[in-house]
């Protein structure tokens, strides 16, 4: 049943329409629909096109997230709307793109490592590293990068690996939000989980606030620094996800960046293993494919606004 945007209460229709000649779009032969309660029109977003939508999500305003989750793409009945599958196959090939060049900035490159000269036993600067005999000889394991078994690899199995680790990721970061949130937890923990039995609503709130994984698009036409622009896009999916759990789950913004934690947490133990177990865990952390840092930041200006708070 939809929903007034301003207040969230539900009404029969959004719209009622006199000419199906006429563009709904542009609010010809529809009248929009006055909520008894707040006697504001129940939905405005429904005459208006896709950009203003868009500018919306940027500014995160709570009306846009109700008519899209409530009123437009969410669905109670377990399934996805095909708008929601497509959203999500293109935020995968954009987190494909973003992982891989961002691990790829963070590896040495080989001429560097041809460039790594080895100190000999006359530099009194140099240090010997013992053997098991005892003698000191030059270790040039030491001195050279740690192989990376996934750049000898053809680009197309680099291709599905990230596609897989990124599926992966998203995986975790979903499963466990949904998780908790199906759960019926006892009263201490009912107060710090909330309880929402609809999945398929939740991912929905999550693919949503994901869409600014989609400005590196702008890296094909100005050219930026990817770590730091790839940064700043982990930091605002951040926001945009505590933002939209809030506004689904009415729990407020601590209650909803505990469970966006939760999620992030699960999401960069997946990471962090993937990638170790293929030989480029050293360059994890430059790359910033797990965000620890920004989630420990995260968990500390959480902390200071709890204490704030009281």
């Amino acid at each position: 049943m939809p929903i007034c945007i301003e207040c969230r209460y539900p009404v029969s229709s959004l719209y009622t329409t006199y000419s199906k000649a006429d563009d709904r779009t542009l609010g010809k032969g529809v009248r929009l629909t006055q909520c008894p309660r707040c006697k504001r029109f129940a939905d405005k977003y429904v005459e208006h096109d896709f950009v203003v939508l868009f500018i919306d999500l940027v500014l995160i305003k709570p009306q846009v997230y109700r008519h899209l989750l409530f009123n437009r793409l969410g669905r109670e009945d377990g399934r996805f709307n095909p708008s929601i599958i497509r959203l999500g196959v293109l935020l995968l090939l954009f987190d494909v793109y973003l992982t891989w060049a961002r691990i790829e900035e963070a590896m040495p490159s080989p001429s560097a490592s041809d460039s790594v000269s080895m100190p000999t036993p006359s530099d009194p600067f140099s240090h010997p590293t013992s053997n098991a005999t005892g003698s000191g000889q030059w270790n040039a394991s030491s001195l050279l990068p740690t192989s990376n078994l996934l750049s000898e690899q053809p680009i197309i199995l680099q291709y599905v690996f990230f596609l897989v680790l990124c599926a992966l990721e998203t995986v975790s970061f979903h499963l466990p939000i949904r998780t908790l949130l199906s759960l019926r937890l006892p009263r201490p923990l009912s107060y710090l989980i909330p309880h929402y039995p609809h999945p398929a609503v939740i991912s929905t709130a999550l693919l949503v606030s994901s869409f600014t994984k989609l400005f590196p698009l702008l890296l094909l036409i100005w050219k930026y620094d990817l770590p730091s622009s790839a940064s700043a896009v982990s930091w605002a999916v951040i926001i945009n996800n505590v933002a939209a759990l809030e506004i689904l789950l009415e729990c407020g913004v601590i209650r909803a960046a505990i469970l966006a934690a939760v999620g992030a947490v699960c999401r960069a133990g997946i990471g962090w293993c993937i990638l170790r177990a293929a030989g480029v865990g050293s360059g994890v952390a430059a790359a910033g494919v797990v965000e620890t840092g920004d989630l420990l930041e995260l968990w500390k200006r959480l902390a200071l606004h709890v204490g704030i708070g009281q």
